[in-house]
């Protein structure tokens, strides 16, 4: 394999269709199990490579050279193999940027809640400290170090200004959950849900109902691909090239949730 993505279960994977948007390289999916990653790993029989679930931080021990915002966020999403050298990096906080800029929001200054705290957090967490994000609340189900449940979101922060969907709630095939009330936050200027498929969550629907800014996490799927690639080829490619492909996807996600599984 010279490019593709490994995971432990990849299957509707829409990888491949962004990747041959952008560059002309064979891209393959490579489902791995546990007891495989080792000697896929120590073999380095690839020239790069993406990592998803649940695989970005165990790829780790495995690299000679980590790049910063990797090691800040802890996971890594891409590899590319230079000479039998493997360097990893993060392009998920690269296609949150862009997603965000796409999108016009600006966190600087702004209340932020954002919902989970698994891995799909970590670069986002990360860009918001960097934007300068005036409070940075993470919510979950149970209460724990450094978090707080739904009940004490809506009771002490309901001026919030942006709300982040980090959890797999609203996720295909489970269109009809949603994981949080919107309604109960009344200042609210922008949604963002990070699930690409559906590409509108209810969450992101209820949200556009109220006039709110809101969108899935499509173009963040693009944009961190995009990223991928050049770290692949060394070329640069511009980002105004991620709106088409953000474009194509979207209509093949949605014409593929309408057809019954």
């Amino acid at each position: 394999m010279e490019y593709g993505l490994i995971g432990e279960t990849l299957g509707h994977s829409m990888s491949p269709e962004i990747h041959a948007k952008f560059a002309d390289y064979k891209y393959e999916l490579h489902p791995l199990k546990k007891e495989e990653l080792e000697a896929f790993m120590t073999k380095k029989d690839f020239k790069g490579i993406n990592v998803t679930i649940p695989y970005k931080r165990d790829v780790i021990p495995y690299l000679d050279v980590l790049d910063k915002k990797a090691e800040e966020i802890g996971a890594v999403n891409t590899i590319v193999n230079r000479d039998g050298k493997l360097y990893g990096y993060n392009t998920d906080f690269d296609g949150f940027s862009a997603m965000l800029s796409y999108n016009g929001v600006d966190v600087c200054g702004k209340k932020v809640l954002v919902l989970g705290n698994g891995g799909v957090a970590k670069p986002i967490l990360l860009y918001l400290k960097l934007h300068k994000a005036k409070d940075v609340i993470i919510v979950k189900y149970k209460a724990e170090e450094g978090v707080i449940t739904y009940e004490e979101a809506a009771k002490e922060h309901s001026d919030t200004d942006i709300i982040i969907n980090a959890t797999p709630v609203g996720m295909f095939p489970k269109t009809d959950a949603t994981p949080i009330d919107i309604s109960l936050y009344p200042s609210l200027s922008a949604v963002i849900d990070i699930i690409a498929n559906p590409s509108e969550t209810k969450l992101v629907k209820e949200a556009k109902k109220r006039g709110i800014n809101a969108f899935g996490g499509i173009f963040m799927l693009v944009g961190q691909a995009k990223t991928a690639c050049e770290y692949f080829t060394g070329k640069s490619i511009e980002d105004k090239e991620i709106v088409p492909v953000y474009e194509y996807i979207t209509e093949c996600t949605n014409k593929r949730n309408s057809i019954i599984y």
